[in-house]
């Protein structure tokens, strides 16, 4: 069964405030994306400015758009959260930084963009608890999903069968359910909830959505 996580981005502390609050009241695990602008070109608000709301019953993932992990390793063991993703096209080599993660009770999670093949990248994804198929467009949220993404669902399995497979990018009522159902364990959604005039009736239309079974009309 998937997993809805409403995901922050934003690079307004105010904003970013806000949201947590919200989708603490209604959602068991949240994605906080950080963007340093150099791996994308517009910022976010940084990992040294924020706090976890509530972290003691919320699951949290640091989804890490950053070109060079070890430079924010620090205060990602500070936060520490549940899980920390970072990208597999970023400039340095994932697997100490992931020996690290593991060593501080952390999970370590992989992002891969649309033109990753997973093959490519195997070593990343044996190490890694979690792999994250990026299927819209890299910091910017409201971007239309990739559904061809989910061919990489099957590749994933056979190099880690274990591995937890997240998506991102472009879910919503449309077509939340054909990802679901094709092997998703965690569907991080931004824009379907933050440009909702009420965030937790739309998280449960979704949740229910994810749920329902048979041929998808």
């Amino acid at each position: 069964m998937s997993t809805i996580a409403p995901t922050i981005l934003t690079n307004n502390i105010t904003f970013f405030r806000q949201f947590a609050t919200v989708y603490s009241t209604f959602a068991q695990r949240i994605q906080i994306d950080i963007c340093d602008g150099k791996f994308v070109p517009i910022p976010t608000v940084s990992e040294t400015e924020i706090e976890l709301v509530n972290p003691d019953a919320i699951t949290y993932d640091l989804h890490m758009m950053v070109q060079n992990p070890s430079e924010h390793l620090d205060r990602i063991l500070e936060l520490h959260p549940s899980l920390c993703i970072f990208h597999a096209e970023c400039s340095e080599n994932l697997l100490p930084i992931f020996e690290k993660l593991k060593a501080a009770n952390i999970k370590t999670g992989v992002a891969i963009l649309k033109t990753t093949f997973p093959g490519k990248i195997k070593s990343y994804i044996e190490a890694a608890d979690h792999v994250l198929i990026f299927a819209g467009q890299i910091g910017k949220q409201g971007s239309k999903a990739d559904m061809m993404q989910l061919e990489k669902v099957s590749l994933i399995r056979e190099i880690n069968p274990n591995a937890e497979i997240g998506w991102d990018g472009g879910a919503n009522l449309e077509n939340i359910r054909a990802i679901a159902h094709n092997g998703i364990d965690i569907i991080n959604v931004g824009s379907t909830l933050s440009r909702s005039q009420n965030p937790s009736e739309t998280y449960k239309t979704l949740d229910a959505e994810i749920n329902k079974n048979g041929v998808l009309i």
